[in-house]
């Protein structure tokens, strides 16, 4: 078992002590929108029948709210389904059951995962674990919150522009998009969209390597699945290239100066590193064109129908896909084609891409959505994610990885990213890191109990 199920000496126990860490603290964070009512069942089924081979035997699980869970409500932060119960299990939730993992409960979203803040008409916005008077991130910033306090030991997340590692980020978890298609979506609108994925939230890398080998794997009704392999011996990690902004991402100045002590503490070992990065210009607009018309297509039937109950944001991104035409889409297509091809002749050169893994420091946890840094007006709402959705474009695996410059009560993230496939060599080399001055997981003071 993983974190601090590790004492238990059985499912049940495991289970049963996340759902009172549940009841007693979450109060303070807001990190569950729904939990189980069967999870001590279906762990009691798993010590009836022994651990057989489960990888993930007891494992105590929260679900961001955005995948479906049989007989469990999945309201996709939304309170036009406020009601909805899902009568199927996602994949990855099936396959997590399959290994031995027990759902305790649905972590928060925004409306269907759009929004800087982890909040929605049904719950609360989540707060951050090292100072609730702070955000969680988004989106997925109820799965980050609850692994952080230790309610429980891992969730699922989902990662579009940043949606795990941001949170991951703000939190000091380990947060993993994987390589595109590694982690199935049988279910996907579009069989061979690669923008959306889910994604892990875990308190270390050792973890996360275990959930993923867990659940990943083709799904012969996801055609991407198919072209995803993650390799499976570690290479050695010794090429790092570092980039503070990938030459067009706005990183406020905080951030810069943290990342700027991760890097010299990168660098202290005597490893050799070097600024570089690929051709990241034209980018970002190429990923607002191809996520706006993604959503306007998932989500116009759903504005249409229930409008008034939908958040601001939402109505804002569905939008922004109005009278897209083909030739947009298909121009940002090929930008995005461009830009893969530069990344893989980059990966050529170097093994991992070291950047921050958010552009702001936790804000306000009910500030609203982050329209400006430094001072200086963005153009959208989604552009203070462009360090993280430059690297969604390429399909490549990208890592959040905990460090703490001296003196400061909050981590950032580092951004450590690898050629598509690469997984394993990257979550080898952040669980090198953590052993490093400065990087890894770190209890916050106000759920130290739930860390023995």
């Amino acid at each position: 078992m993983m974190g601090n199920t590790q004492r238990q000496t059985s499912a049940r126990d495991a289970v049963a002590a996340a759902q009172q860490r549940c009841r007693a603290q979450d109060h303070q964070l807001h990190s569950f929108i729904s939990l189980s009512e069967t999870a001590l069942d279906e762990a009691s089924k798993l010590d009836a029948e022994g651990v057989r081979e489960r990888p993930l035997f007891g494992l105590p699980l929260g679900v961001k709210d955005l995948l479906d869970t049989a007989g469990l409500r999945t309201t996709y932060g939304s309170a036009a389904l406020r009601d909805h119960v899902p009568d199927k299990d996602d994949v990855l939730v099936a396959r997590a059951k399959a290994a031995g993992a027990v759902i305790v409960g649905k972590t928060n979203t925004p409306e269907f995962g759009f929004g800087a803040l982890c909040a929605n008409a049904i719950c609360p916005s989540t707060a951050n674990p090292h100072d609730l008077s702070l955000s969680s991130g988004g989106s997925s910033g109820g799965s980050a919150a609850s692994v952080a306090a230790g309610l429980v030991p891992a969730a699922l997340g989902t990662d579009f522009g940043g949606s795990v590692r941001t949170p991951a980020a703000f939190c000091g978890v380990v947060g993993l998009r994987p390589t595109a298609g590694l982690l199935p979506s049988p279910t996907r609108a579009i069989a061979w969209d690669s923008l959306p994925t889910a994604g892990l939230l875990t308190r270390n890398a050792a973890d996360a390597r275990r959930l993923l080998d867990a659940l990943a794997g083709p799904d012969a009704r996801d055609p991407m699945s198919w072209r995803a392999a993650a390799v499976s011996a570690p290479a050695a990690v010794t090429r790092i290239a570092v980039s503070r902004d990938l030459g067009v991402a706005p990183i406020a100045r905080d951030v810069r100066m943290r990342f700027d002590d991760a890097v010299a503490a990168l660098g202290a070992s005597g490893g050799g590193l070097v600024d570089d990065h690929p051709d990241c210009a034209g980018a970002m607009s190429a990923f607002a064109t191809l996520r706006a018309a993604h959503i306007h297509h998932n989500l116009s039937p759903l504005d249409r129908k229930h409008g008034d109950l939908l958040a601001a944001t939402v109505r804002w991104n569905i939008a922004r896909g109005e009278g897209l035409t083909a030739a947009a889409f298909l121009a940002a297509e090929a930008e995005r084609s461009a830009l893969f091809r530069r990344f893989v002749d980059f990966f050529d050169r170097h093994d991992v891409l070291v950047t921050p893994a958010a552009a702001v420091m936790p804000f306000g946890v009910d500030s609203g959505e982050v329209t400006e840094i430094d001072g200086r007006p963005l153009a959208s709402l989604i552009d203070y994610l462009a360090i993280t959705a430059i690297i969604t474009l390429t399909g490549c695996p990208a890592l959040s990885l905990p460090y703490w410059p001296k003196g400061d009560s909050l981590p950032i993230g580092v951004q450590l990213i690898a050629a598509p496939g690469r997984d394993h060599d990257l979550l080898a080399f952040a669980s090198a890191l953590e052993q490093r001055e400065g990087f890894g997981f770190r209890p916050p003071a106000a759920f130290r109990e739930n860390f023995p």
